[in-house]
């Protein structure tokens, strides 16, 4: 009996404590509430669709009408022989990203840090984030205004000088470096801000000291500056992990042709022609679910990884 009364006394002083709580900081969940309206009713209540990914779903029969089918969705994803192709180009792209993309904004973003004149460093950092501002379907044009075989202005200036035209647009064997180039100059700059942000947190007393010791920039930026954002690069290549299999569906769809498709085809076309194209919305669902799956795998494991490592990872 005593105990029944003590774990109700324990009940409602924790409800107590959590209005308590609620009414302390209203004004700072209030600020919140408007995020979590948005994640609420445009992130987790879509979520519910997923379940067509076990269903063969039909528009006119709805999710509550349709045939549940488990995992035959999933069974023909990894039966089709197009699955290694698609797993193929999705990694190779992402893992181009990761390997010269990510450090990108890091190597700038040390190289404005050094600047000492604060106009110079305002332009350059203005200079490089107006890409960010560019739509993909601007970029895909000045691409092709650029490096189209026939009139692009560069084989115009290469044909001016003498040289052979270069094929690029059309050359399945550029075609990754290309579209990782294109995301680097346009996502690039805007990257740059949360790294800026930690190295304006370091205490210039270590800056000071370093230099009385006699260091120098590179030692500088190697034993100072490098070790305080430590920890925003690894939050930040977790969560890269998690997107692995998301290229952009935008950029490759404006970039794809028949010439490329062998290379271009990626997971996110895919979802588009399969779900959009053919109307197989289960099937598209499916597809889409799978490459969350991999992306929340890799975000524990990468997370788990970097804990054990002693660092403190995203959750």
């Amino acid at each position: 009996m005593n105990t029944v009364k003590g774990k109700q006394t324990s009940a409602r002083s924790k409800w107590l404590n959590l209005l308590s709580a609620l009414r302390r900081d209203q004004s700072l969940y209030l600020l919140a509430l408007p995020g979590i309206l948005f994640f609420l009713v445009f992130k987790y209540i879509p979520m519910w669709g997923i379940i067509i990914a076990f269903q063969d779903y039909s528009p006119f029969r709805g999710i509550q009408g349709s045939e549940w089918v488990g995992l035959q969705h999933f069974t023909e994803l990894f039966a089709n022989p197009d699955f290694a192709l698609l797993f193929r180009n999705t990694l190779a792209i992402s893992l181009l990203n990761l390997i010269l993309f990510f450090p990108f904004p890091i190597l700038i973003s040390l190289g404005l840090n050094e600047l000492r004149s604060v106009a110079y460093k305002r332009l350059i950092q203005t200079i490089i984030y107006m890409p960010h501002f560019l739509s993909w379907v601007i970029i895909a044009g000045l691409t092709l205004l650029l490096f189209a075989k026939g009139t692009g202005l560069i084989n115009e200036l290469f044909t001016l000088w003498g040289w052979p035209r270069v094929d690029i647009l059309t050359n399945p064997d550029s075609f990754w470096v290309m579209v990782t180039l294109q995301a680097m100059w346009k996502e690039a700059g805007w990257g740059t801000i949360v790294f800026l942000a930690a190295m304006a947190s370091v205490d210039t007393q270590l800056y000071e000291a370093a230099r009385m010791d006699g260091a120098g920039r590179l030692r500088q930026i190697w034993h100072i500056t490098l070790p305080a954002i430590r920890s925003v690069i690894i939050v930040l290549l977790i969560l890269r992990l998690g997107d692995i299999m998301e290229v952009g569906f935008e950029q490759i769809f404006l970039m794809y042709n028949g010439a490329v498709s062998e290379v271009a085809e990626v997971f996110d076309t895919y979802v588009y022609r399969t779900g959009i194209e053919q109307g197989d919305f289960s099937y598209s669902t499916a597809v889409g679910l799978f490459k969350s799956v991999i992306g929340l795998v890799l975000v524990v494991v990468a997370n788990r990884v970097v804990k054990r490592m002693g660092q403190e990872g995203v959750y």
